[in-house]
């Protein structure tokens, strides 16, 4: 299996990340094991998740996904195989001061069943904190060995090159990764706003959204199909003519190379020069695996033309 170094540091990883956010909330912990098991059996070391997934469930609080990974790790005897990415700082009010990084990296940790966190991310940008503080609090985490790499997500452009240059200027832990929304329909802001700077610092990006919501598996072409899911009055964004040309294309293109509307979708985010690793999700180990077709995919510059003129947002 093919691995990519995650910006400039020492993590390696596979061209797809899988998304946690299932965990305790679509998946069960049986079928979250099996969902972690098959991931890995196939050469795949990327998990994501974060210290609130999946606090949107009626009855849970929070930390149920890392709660189910903490119970993998010790049960499988993986952790030296596997990359865990968690993030900090979502909720209502988000919050990156020290004393609160400090207090949820432990949390995280004890749910995880591990003394160190491969990718600790920034989840919610904390207006109120200032970026030096924020990146001082991780620098004292990676020092004591809790945290390997720093990584952010949905942090505006502008402070994110603040914080770098931060880094820069006194010498902290730098961020490695950024965690941007991206996919065939949702490519502007990330080409025009963000793309410029992974580009320019040399950042590994994990986007999200992969499959938009489900859109980009075909499933949803009409407002009737969107009670099929949890996730499907998201689709209704996507139902206008841009985003039926990508699914006419995704059709092409599939039955081109004999595979899904799904695996085309996320064959073009793995071929992204931009691109480390995109984040997808399954609930049964099927549907993950005919997800992970997508890496073995190698589409052809006709084929990836199609779609980038289908998907053209100009």
């Amino acid at each position: 299996m093919e691995k990519r170094q995650l910006g400039k540091s020492a993590l390696k990883v596979a061209p797809l990340a899988f998304g946690g956010n299932v965990f305790g909330w679509t998946a069960n912990e049986a079928a979250s094991f099996k969902l972690l098991d098959a991931f890995v059996a196939a050469g795949f070391n990327l998990i994501d998740t974060a210290d609130v997934y999946s606090a949107w469930v009626p009855g849970n609080k929070g930390g149920e996904s890392e709660t189910i990974i903490g119970k993998w790790l010790k049960q499988s005897g993986r952790r030296d195989q596997v990359v865990i990415a968690t993030k900090v700082g979502a909720g209502k009010e988000p919050n990156l001061s020290p004393s609160y990084i400090e207090k949820k990296v432990e949390e995280s940790l004890s749910r995880l069943q591990t003394d160190y966190i491969d990718l600790y991310q920034t989840h919610y940008d904390d207006l109120s904190t200032p970026v030096e503080a924020t990146l001082e609090a991780y620098q004292k985490l990676i020092k004591a060995g809790k945290v390997r790499v720093i990584g952010t997500s949905n942090m505006s452009p502008e402070r994110l090159l603040q914080s770098l240059q931060a880094s820069e200027a006194h010498g902290y832990p730098r961020y490695e990764s950024l965690q941007p929304e991206y996919n065939l329909y949702d490519r502007q802001k990330f080409e025009r706003e963000y793309s410029p700077i992974t580009q320019q610092y040399n950042l590994g990006v994990i986007s999200y959204y992969s499959l938009a919501s489900g859109f980009l598996s075909g499933k949803y072409r009409s407002k009737e199909d969107v009670a099929k899911s949890q996730r499907g009055s998201k689709a209704l964004s996507y139902l206008d003519e841009r985003g039926q040309s990508i699914l006419e294309t995704l059709d092409e293109v599939a039955g081109d190379y004999g595979t899904s509307q799904a695996a085309v979708a996320i064959a073009w985010l793995v071929q992204r020069p931009d691109i480390t690793a995109p984040i997808v999700s399954a609930t049964s180990v099927s549907q993950l695996e005919e997800i992970m077709k997508a890496t073995e995919l190698n589409l052809d510059a006709a084929a990836i033309e199609k779609l980038n003129i289908a998907s053209d947002y100009l």
